[in-house]
């Protein structure tokens, strides 16, 4: 068992809190584009209220303990550990209500190279107590607009964790898939479930528009957000979101292992 201060400690050291590599420019930056209503960073959410930068200053400093003086504008961004642990902990007693409940659950990711290890691992667990892990639409074509223009994906499942791989890859099942934030994705996973006969999902599991695409449908989602992604902590405060882990997310895939081992311990589903 991992202590909670032993995880502090780790996510000091490996920069997953504290001083971070997203940078306050960057995370500035979202902020202002979400208060545009940007789809590339509201990522699927329809807020449902007017948010202006400030008030994501505001929001983002309570929930991930950025700096909230509007007047530090440089350098690399901060995330209070204390936030972190409590995410942990929320996102824990969800998997573990979803776990009670046999619940059919949905995961997704839009960062595969780091964080299809940490998914995978709390699919694999709640699996074993009988929960379904879904995969529907496999090897659908999604066509997502990037800032090389419109682009043609192909959804993919891996260990059961959805992510898409970029054109020309013809591996299913291997490699480590494409970064995307779009709620593209699973509003096709999840058309394709409604239309079948198989289970929906009663629980998304993710990040960028995994979560919140599926958060706008009314759908239970929890995720892992950084600094510079502001649409899930609005959707955490607008009920949409049921919890958010504040946490770099594009450090080493391996940093995250301590994360998972803690979250299936919370979540009583350690084996």
């Amino acid at each position: 068992m991992l202590s909670t201060g032993a995880l502090r400690a780790h996510l000091l050291a490996a920069r997953l809190a504290g001083p971070v590599a997203t940078s306050r420019e960057v995370s500035l930056r979202s902020y202002r584009l979400f208060a545009a209503r940007d789809p590339r960073v509201t990522l699927g959410l329809d807020p449902g209220r007017g948010w202006e930068e400030l008030d994501l200053l505001r929001l983002m400093a309570d929930k991930c303990g950025v700096s909230a003086d509007p007047g530090h504008v440089s350098g690399p961004d901060v995330i209070d550990p204390e936030r972190t642990l409590a995410g942990l902990d929320a996102f824990a007693a969800r998997l573990a209500d979803a776990a009670r409940r046999r619940a059919p659950v949905l995961f997704g990711t839009g960062h595969p190279h780091r964080l299809l290890g940490f998914y995978a691992a709390l699919a694999d667990a709640l699996s074993s107590v009988g929960c379904v892990v879904l995969t529907p639409a496999q090897g659908r074509c999604i066509d997502i607009t990037t800032r090389f223009g419109v682009r043609t994906y192909n959804l993919d499942y891996v260990r059961g964790v959805a992510l898409v791989r970029e054109p020309g890859v013809r591996l299913p099942g291997g490699g480590t898939g494409a970064h995307c934030h779009s709620p593209l994705p699973v509003r096709v996973v999840l058309e394709a479930a409604a239309l079948g006969r198989g289970p929906f999902p009663e629980l998304v599991v993710g990040d960028h528009g995994w979560v919140c695409g599926a958060g706008q449908l009314g759908i239970e989602a929890i995720g892992l957000a950084d600094t510079d992604d502001p649409a899930l902590f609005v959707g955490e405060a607008e009920g949409r979101v049921s919890a958010v882990v504040p946490v770099d997310d594009a450090v080493r895939s391996a940093y995250y292992l301590p994360l998972t081992r803690y979250v299936l311990n919370r979540a009583a589903l350690s084996q």
